[in-house]
């Protein structure tokens, strides 16, 4: 149960109930608020029906009453999840290939949030089991939750701030001559909704992704790409903008184009990989009770490796 108060200073007079609110109870997110506010959870000067775009004048005495509401309809369930770190605010998940992060059509059990439940019983009442950001099913890598209410918000203010490094390695199609940044805005396909595409400037998302080179493979390419910006399929939408697919990509990627000349066994493991090359290797950010920076790194998953081995013998041949 949440029953806070708060008189309104002065120094806040004419401003609008959100930014009010926002000041005076921080810990809590102003989607949060201005949700209480439309709930009747809020009350001003005994008013309840009120509008959280009303200016106040100073003076008047705010209560918030109401319950931290759990997860609905999402079951905890006894899933590995792989802790690279944890401790009484945040978890660091690195997460496998073929796991849902949130529950969705089609995929309503199995996810990271219902193994979040069980794990952590007291994330019901954070928003999402505390999952601030999102990894595609097939993308591996690692992943940030928030374990309190506080730390959530934090964390999603980092995020707007775009203080989160994020840094991938993504294996994709082609000899890419140099690094670079792709800044364009993504929004959804014109004619297909389930895909994302770069739209004109005045439409859709603003997207930055930086890159640069790791390794060339004869006519694949090992990149790094950080993000500035985090929207979706973010780096197969910008890198097949830019005519280097990820190679394995089921939706960007187009029909499977194999070099001349290359051994039958090569042929075969591109064949045979059928999931976007994208793996969340680094992951960075102040931690949000002590402000202290911290970093995380993982492994690129088995099937990476191994494909990446099949190319690097493929040169030597």
């Amino acid at each position: 149960m949440i029953n806070i108060e708060a008189t309104v200073p002065e120094s806040l007079a004419g401003k609008r109930l959100d930014k009010i609110l926002a000041v005076l109870f921080p810990d809590y997110s102003r989607s949060r608020l201005q949700e209480w506010v439309k709930s009747g959870c809020v009350i001003v000067d005994d008013e309840i029906n009120i509008s959280i775009k009303s200016k106040l004048v100073g003076g008047e005495q705010i209560k918030i009453t109401t319950e931290l509401q759990e997860q609905e309809n999402f079951e905890a369930e006894d899933i590995c999840l792989d802790i690279i770190y944890e401790d009484e605010d945040i978890a660091v998940i690195n997460k496998p290939v073929g796991m849902v992060v949130h529950p969705a059509a089609g995929n309503w059990s199995g996810t990271m949030l219902n193994g979040l439940l069980y794990r952590y019983p007291d994330s019901a009442t954070v928003p999402r089991a505390g999952i601030v950001h999102r990894l595609d099913k097939d993308t591996s890598g690692l992943l940030v939750v928030a374990k309190n209410i506080e730390t959530h918000k934090n964390l999603i203010e980092q995020l707007q701030e775009r203080t989160v490094s994020r840094e991938y390695l993504a294996l994709v199609n082609g000899y890419v001559t140099a690094g670079g940044t792709i800044d364009k805005n993504i929004g959804r396909h014109r004619h297909d909704r389930k895909k994302m595409s770069v739209v004109f400037d005045d439409e859709g998302k603003e997207a930055i992704t930086h890159y640069r080179i790791e390794e060339r493979l004869g006519d694949y390419t090992l990149i790094r790409a950080k993000l500035e910006t985090g929207r979706t399929h973010q780096i197969r939408v910008h890198m097949t903008h830019i005519n280097h697919p990820l190679v394995g990509d089921q939706v960007y990627g187009g029909r499977l184009k194999l070099p001349a000349g290359i051994s039958e066994d090569t042929k075969k493991a591109l064949r045979e990989f059928k999931r976007q090359a994208l793996h969340a290797w680094k992951l960075g950010l102040d931690h949000p009770r002590t402000g202290e920076y911290m970093e995380w790194q993982t492994e690129l998953p088995e099937d990476m490796e191994k494909l990446l081995g099949i190319l690097k013998m493929e040169l030597t041949q």
